[in-house]
């Protein structure tokens, strides 16, 4: 994470210097489109294209630390289990291993993944609850009677 903040703070240092640079070179040409000016320019596009790329790449990690994140969480509620802290140096590990998943447990869970790849693969936010047992639909009265 430190590497993608640093990469991004550089590249937005480049491209403010880039920037300033244009400005530098049309006030040192009067406002009139020189040599300079124009590979002012060119460096300024080239830093934004780098930027860009810098804070896309920010974004892609942002996104998978938040799905990272989610799973670990999706697969502490199935198995019931919590975050534990840190055992103190002087306990074994715990030799049990991951506790058992009951089936009902199980299938509210499978069935909340299902809804949430629904509602990321149609983007909209809106899917129904993952506790209702089938998809309801407005158009055909008899859904809303089940």
């Amino acid at each position: 994470m430190e590497s993608t903040v640093e990469a991004l703070s550089a590249a937005y240092q480049e491209f403010v210097a880039a920037a300033a640079g244009v400005l530098e070179a049309k006030e040192q040409s009067g406002g009139q489109k020189t040599a300079a000016t124009e590979a002012a320019l060119e460096v300024f596009k080239q830093r934004w294209e780098l930027f860009r790329v810098s804070c896309d790449q920010a974004e892609e990690f942002v996104e998978s630390m938040k799905q990272r994140i989610g799973s670990e969480c999706l697969v502490d509620e199935a198995t019931g289990a919590a975050p534990a802290p840190a055992p103190a140096p002087a306990r074994p590990p715990a030799a049990s291993g991951i506790p058992p998943i009951s089936a009902v447990r199980l299938e509210q869970m499978s069935k909340a993944v299902r809804w949430l790849v629904i509602e990321l693969q149609h983007g909209a936010g809106t899917a129904p609850h993952p506790h209702t047992s089938a998809p309801f639909d407005a158009r055909f009265s008899e859904d809303g009677a089940q």
